[in-house]
């Protein structure tokens, strides 16, 4: 199946605000949908800097940058996104978007180890060029610690039963064996959803780091933001969709009032302005289910006061 980008009109939309020109970033290139709709809009003098660490998305890239001299694809996760950019010179851009799904592509090659559905070797790494697959990083693991990640990253009630499962099983080669071993240990199956999900959801958070890289990914998407910049983000899980919420409700609340009481002057550290949030339509949904979950927070950058 190829990969449909969600959201993409909505998306590129809010992020150009009317513009058609300036320096934009696609934080999660992916297979380049939103990245070409954005080119698509942009006139000749504009920019658009992608990220990506899958060599897939890399390879489609490099085509996307033979074809379109105002496209330039950067090796990277976006939690550098800000050392990268400086070390191109770039200090200030116009908008800046991330879709953090897992790209359909990857869920549905069995080779890259994501999917349930499709057996295949144990690896859910989104960059297969270095660090643990999920089956070393299984075998390695203490079962406390694992099940503490299936609760909190996949939010499964019964986490200590399937990580004791796990670690009794010893190395697991593959998605269908782990599949398999979750399935026999979870007592009570959801409807419409595979006794996995949850823990594999959790696996693959765990070892692509994926909640850590939006943490350190967001203030300094704000620090790159112009005023009036937009930042809009897709997320497809209530754990990433959480700490985008809070996120922009920090940068776009007043400090609370430390003055024990006294009257004080109040410094306005707000930097961005809520815009949306945007679902899937139903037609989209109809389309393409996997945009079912998917949420849109769009954020405007605000000038910073007090600043010269």
């Amino acid at each position: 199946m190829s990969h449909i980008s969600v959201l993409l009109h909505e998306t590129i939309d809010a992020l150009l605000a009317d513009r058609h020109t300036g320096i934009y970033v696609d934080a999660t290139f992916g297979r380049g949908g939103h990245s070409r709709l954005l080119l698509s809009k942009l006139d000749a003098n504009s920019r658009v800097y992608a990220f990506d660490k899958d060599p897939q998305a890399l390879a489609v890239a490099a085509e996307l940058e033979q074809q379109d001299p105002r496209f330039k694809i950067i090796h990277a996760s976006f939690a550098d996104i800000q050392q990268e950019l400086t070390a191109l010179g770039l200090h200030e851009v116009d908008g800046i978007m991330a879709d953090l799904g897992v790209s359909s592509p990857q869920l549905d090659q069995a080779e890259r180890g994501f999917s349930f559905m499709q057996d295949g070797p144990l690896d859910m790494r989104m960059d297969n060029s270095q660090g643990q697959t999920a089956a070393e990083w299984l075998l390695k693991i203490e079962e406390e610690a694992l099940a503490n990640y299936i609760y909190q990253y996949g939010e499964e009630r019964y986490s200590r039963r399937i990580a004791k499962a796990i670690k009794n099983a010893g190395y697991i080669e593959t998605t269908g064996k782990l599949a398999e071993i979750v399935k026999v240990a979870h007592p009570k199956w959801e409807k419409n959803k595979h006794a996995a999900t949850r823990t594999f959801q959790a696996i693959r958070i765990a070892i692509n780091k994926e909640l850590e890289d939006i943490e350190t990914f967001l203030p300094q998407a704000v620090d790159v933001l112009k005023p009036e910049g937009t930042l809009a983000v897709i997320s497809f899980h209530s754990l990433e969709d959480r700490l985008i919420k809070q996120f922009i409700q920090k940068e776009s609340s007043l400090a609370e009032d430390s003055g024990w009481g006294m009257p004080q002057a109040q410094v306005d550290t707000r930097r961005l302005k809520k815009v949306s949030r945007v679902r899937a339509s139903e037609a989209e949904v109809k389309a393409n289910p996997r945009s079912r979950s998917a949420w849109l927070r769009v954020a405007e950058r605000l000038e910073q006061k007090g600043k010269q």
